[in-house]
């Protein structure tokens, strides 16, 4: 009988994906659970803000121009792919476990209902809860024309993660506690499938 064949995952550090839309906690969800496991934090959606803002751009602005620059994405993407490879980390972006599937231990997708996303953004950035939705929308229209042109995603397609968990019923305490035990149940699957 031959011995079981390392995970060469398990040799670089886990890596674990947290996508969801705006307002949505992933954010919280995925600093929460780099801290907890020890892990380093990146943050695409982080990157796309500087980004913005070095340009002098709001989201809404950055988000038409990489409608037609989609270098903007590509890059962006790129570097979370590369950060998966080097291992350990978190990868929080709206996009992350589509990106990195194939790197990821566990992609989680944490969702609500756009009128609680939206008054998350807006109590967080002290804005109008009529622009904030107004903004949101544009903005997740852009991307879903983005990410289906540039890779074929379709957003709205869960299948993609391991488990999605609505923010709306649980705190992210809680979240956390769901994230981990599915990854210790996927874990523990995948050691037993060698």
């Amino acid at each position: 009988m031959s011995r079981p064949q390392p995970d060469p995952q398990r040799a670089r550090g886990l890596v674990i994906a947290v996508s969801g839309p705006p307002g949505s906690g992933k954010t919280t969800v995925a600093k929460a659970l780099a801290q907890r496991l020890g892990l380093r934090y990146v943050s695409i959606g982080q990157l796309f803000r500087e980004l913005a803002q070095k340009l002098g751009k709001d989201l809404v602005q950055l988000s038409k121009i990489a409608e037609r620059d989609h270098s903007i994405d590509r890059q962006l993407d790129e570097l979370a792919r590369r950060e998966a490879e080097k291992g350990g980390v978190v990868i929080d972006g709206h996009i992350s476990a589509w990106i990195v599937r194939d790197l990821a231990d566990l992609c989680v997708g944490i969702v609500a209902p756009l009128h609680i996303r939206v008054k998350r953004i807006a109590d967080r950035d002290g804005r109008p809860i009529e622009e904030v939705e107004r903004e949101t929308r544009i903005r997740e229209e852009s991307e879903a024309r983005r990410f289906r042109e540039i890779y074929g995603i379709d957003v709205t397609d869960p299948t993609v993660f391991d488990v999605v968990v609505n923010s709306a019923f649980y705190s992210p305490d809680q979240i956390v506690e769901i994230v981990l035990k599915a990854l210790e149940l996927k874990l523990s699957h995948k050691q037993t499938t060698y």
